[in-house]
């Protein structure tokens, strides 16, 4: 039998994909994480699956039920929160599940960041302002960042920034980008987008620590930095009135010219 990965998304039950909801619905066995799942998303799992929270097994507790899951024939799936793609603990599941030979596969969610990007209805790639989204996190007491990867680094690009599980030092970490993106920077903080408890913060790279620490958060909560999020910018070539649309690809939509810079 194959286990399957499963993107939950941000939490609410209705913004899994279709093919999430069949996986779960044929399950047996179902490990999901606890710490940042809304309950409402189990629901679209069959009344006899047995469900087990992830939230204090460690990782060969958790490969293993996986692996003796499948051995039995059961139909497993793993979810994990947002997409796997992203803080998943994939490559090290998968890994060992290769090497103990058991198949697996994997069906993408919806990630954090983008559902914290709609619900506060901004584009993090407006043209003329931002064409890059850094996707990284901090670390505290987590597994050590490379050393190519420091957040300075990353800053000076003034690229759509979007912090993963970095709410507890903001503050440190506002201060680190200022110089890069300037205290008058637009940032969003979404806590538990699309779940029950959901909250937004906004603010600027000067005052939004200020804003976290009143609401006393602490955890499952993304940010978002960029001048993107002010709503200004240009508009995208691809659009524009006044671009030549001889010879496009009927299919596709798109010629070479399509992908030109906006700038």
């Amino acid at each position: 039998m194959t286990v399957h990965f499963v993107g939950a998304g941000p939490g609410a039950a209705d913004l899994l994909t279709v093919r999430a909801t069949r996986l779960l619905a044929a399950a047996d066995l179902v490990l999901y994480p606890g710490t940042y799942l809304d309950a409402e998303v189990l629901a679209h799992c069959g009344p006899r699956a047995e469900l087990v929270d992830t939230q204090h097994l460690d990782l060969d507790r958790i490969v293993d039920l996986l692996a003796r899951g499948a051995a039995a024939g059961r139909e497993v799936v793993r979810l994990t929160s947002g997409d796997p793609s992203l803080y998943s603990a994939l490559a090290e599941q998968t890994r060992r599940l290769s090497a103990a030979g058991v198949a697996w596969d994997v069906t993408p969610g919806v990630p954090a960041y983008a559902a914290a990007a709609a619900l506060v209805g901004r584009e993090l790639t407006v043209p003329l302002v931002a064409q890059s989204v850094v996707l990284t996190r901090t670390r505290a007491r987590s597994t050590a960042m490379p050393e190519s990867e420091s957040l300075g680094r990353f800053a000076a690009t003034r690229a759509s920034l979007v912090l993963h599980l970095a709410i507890r030092r903001i503050r440190a970490l506002m201060t680190e980008i200022e110089p890069e993106y300037g205290g008058d920077c637009p940032v969003v903080v979404v806590h538990r987008a699309s779940q029950p408890g959901e909250l937004v913060l906004r603010g600027t790279v000067a005052t939004i620590a200020d804003a976290v620490e009143r609401a006393g958060l602490r955890q499952a909560a993304v940010i978002l930095v960029g001048r993107a999020l002010g709503g200004e910018g240009g508009e995208s070539y691809l659009y524009d009135s006044a671009r030549d649309r001889t010879g496009l690809n009927d299919r596709t939509g798109l010629n070479d010219g399509a992908s030109r810079p906006t700038g």
